[in-house]
């Protein structure tokens, strides 16, 4: 009984860790890209936008 918490914490460790990995990655490529004024480039640029809330909702007009 008591390693079901322990296998539960774990999960959700890795789980967590994973996640925080994949919004480094995709920040990383933004940061590359240097293309904030267009669609992101794949689903860890996505979710980093979505995370760090950079993302624009109905196009960007630069004037």
């Amino acid at each position: 009984m008591t390693t079901i918490p322990l296998i539960i914490a774990g999960v959700l460790g890795v789980t967590l860790l994973v996640g925080y990995i994949i919004v480094l990655v995709g920040i990383r490529r933004e940061d590359k890209a240097l293309s904030l004024h267009q669609r992101p480039n794949g689903a860890p640029a996505s979710l980093a936008r979505k995370v760090t809330g950079c993302y624009v909702r109905n196009g960007v007009s630069w004037t």
